[in-house]
């Protein structure tokens, strides 16, 4: 875990959502909606950011009412469901994606702006409720512009193929055969760095949150990243401090000891 114990007044909140703020039955507590509330009415910011699509936010942003919502893995910032900042891939890039996919993939999900698709019926009907609405489709004619790819594929090495065919950006998930394709620049940390300088933010007045691959690059860029005890043993490394896990209500406790206090 890195040593960076000094920082200023925390002034924006980043968090990611599944086994995060979120516990693992997808629930948030009222613990946690209270200490929100709170930071809120100091004027303290607070921005979601997940891999879900927006679309796939919903009750949570119902409940809590971030100032912000990071979506698709940065590839999309929102404020009150206006559009800031959109980073996708064209349509022809991808078709490419999800020709290459088709070759080595078993399910391919896609996040555009507003809709999640997926290729395969038991997947659409196994998603649980909290992810919304997924629609299936052979892809045979889709012609949409995606925030984000994720595939299941064998290995490691058919992702990088993937990506250096398309020349985008790729990641897998902790403990999963799902991989997300995204466009270079489309990731946590830009998205949050981007965000900071439009709200005059310096960087070390921001605390992020997170478990997985996909957060370590945000919790390296804040003043206070913070990894969850349940996260993944890079993450807790690239941090700066460790809090409880995401069902001990973690980002809560931590929060109330460091800004709030």
């Amino acid at each position: 875990m890195a040593q960076k114990e000094a920082m200023g007044m925390v002034r924006l909140l980043s968090m990611d959502l599944d086994d995060t703020l979120l516990r693992t039955d997808k629930t948030i507590s009222e613990r946690t909606l209270g200490v929100l509330s709170r930071c809120r009415q100091r004027g303290v910011r607070i921005a979601f950011n997940t891999a879900r699509g927006e679309s796939r936010c919903l009750p949570f942003i119902a409940r809590v009412q971030p100032d912000f919502v990071i979506s698709s893995g940065g590839a999309m910032i929102t404020q009150g469901g206006k559009r800031l900042f959109v980073l996708a891939f064209t349509p022809a890039e991808t078709r490419r994606l999800i020709a290459l996919g088709q070759e080595t993939a078993g399910e391919i999900a896609i996040d555009t702006e507003t809709r999640y698709y997926t290729n395969s019926e038991e997947g659409a009907r196994r998603l649980p409720p909290d992810w919304g609405e997924a629609i299936y489709t052979d892809y045979a004619d889709f012609a949409e512009p995606a925030l984000k790819l994720s595939m299941q594929l064998p290995d490691s090495a058919a992702a990088e193929r993937i990506a250096a065919q398309v020349g985008c950006g790729w990641l897998g998930f902790a403990g999963s055969s799902w991989y997300k394709f995204a466009r270079h620049g489309a990731t946590k940390e830009s998205a949050l760095e981007w965000l900071a300088a439009r709200l005059g933010i310096s960087m070390e007045d921001v605390a992020a949150f997170g478990d997985d691959f996909s957060d370590i690059g945000m919790l390296r860029c804040c003043g206070a990243g913070v990894a969850m005890a349940n996260a993944v043993s890079e993450v807790q490394e690239a941090a700066s401090a460790v809090t409880a896990s995401n069902d001990d209500d973690g980002v809560a406790q931590w929060i109330e000891r460091h800004v709030l206090q």
